[in-house]
């Protein structure tokens, strides 16, 4: 795996002022044994003009109508050729040697899946993270059932880990991180660099975490969907169904806050459907 060709994907939707940035920290890598895709995902902003001022044949473009980041993925993954996948969105960074100390540790140790740790920039400027974002590594399912503990940008895969847990849900206009890492930790253990090699930044407007709402009914889909693949044992599904019916309880309390009451007894109902092994329709929860 050390000498690994490496599949970068990198979708970008109107972040033409982030893009360079993103595309300079792949370009300093001191692994060089690399090809980038990077998926323009119907921009407005002058993205193609910059991705015109980078020439090396290691990085390839294409664009496609807007299809959300979950099918830009998809669709920079269905192209690629490596053996491995790394994962950068186009507002974050990487430290010169990720790939590299990535690649290397996840030879070393056998993991099929691994994620580095991160340092968080909000508005231009460092911040320290709260203890509960703290990395775990190993089989965490568990713990991956309360928050997303896997950062897209921190995290390197293999074909064969792609192929049992992908793909991205195009239906997910957020969350589809969180959709997939439950996936990925019921079925690998994940590693850890433990070394701050991704620089993640936020507090802007455009991130899908701000301007994509309803965050918590694509979270109760993506636990619906873990529990509907009749993968999972009595103890995970019992954990699993204590999860969703958590979210479900806070998706409703903020339903009733805004006089939605209909869609708070809707949501019950379909809770109570899942819960007695009555599968529902997922397009009902997007």
């Amino acid at each position: 795996m050390k000498n690994s060709l490496v599949s970068i994907i990198l979708p970008t939707f109107n972040r033409a002022e982030f893009l360079p940035r993103a595309l300079d920290s792949v370009l300093a890598q001191s692994y060089g044994n690399w090809e980038c895709f990077v998926i323009d995902d119907g921009s407005t902003d002058g993205t193609d003009a910059v991705l015109a001022r980078y020439t090396d044949p290691r990085i390839t473009s294409f664009r496609q109508e807007n299809q959300g980041v979950s099918g830009a993925r998809n669709a920079g993954i269905a192209r690629c050729r490596g053996d491995v996948l790394a994962l950068l969105d186009s507002d974050d960074e990487w430290m010169e040697r990720k790939l590299e100390a990535q690649l290397g540790y996840m030879a070393d140790k056998g993991f099929e899946i691994s994620q580095t740790e991160e340092i968080w920039v909000r508005n231009g400027k460092r911040v320290n993270q709260p203890a509960r974002y703290a990395r775990p590594e190993g089989w965490f399912f568990e713990a991956s059932l309360e928050m997303c503990l896997i950062s897209p940008s921190c995290t390197m895969f293999t074909r064969r880990a792609w192929e049992i847990m992908g793909p991205f849900d195009t239906a997910m206009p957020s969350c589809e991180d969180y959709d997939m890492w439950l996936r990925a930790c019921l079925h690998f253990p994940v590693g850890l660099v433990r070394e701050p090699l991704t620089v993640k930044h936020g507090g802007r407007a455009d991130q899908l975490s701000v301007c994509v709402p309803c965050a918590d009914l694509h979270r109760i889909r993506a636990l619906v969907k873990i529990l509907q693949s009749r993968k999972l044992d009595d103890r995970q599904r019992e954990l699993a169904l204590d999860a969703l019916r958590r979210k479900v309880e806070i998706y409703m309390q903020g339903c009733e806050k805004r006089g939605k009451k209909d869609e708070a007894v809707r949501i019950w109902t379909l809770f109570c459907m899942v819960r007695d092994g009555k599968d529902i329709p997922l397009n009902t929860l997007c």
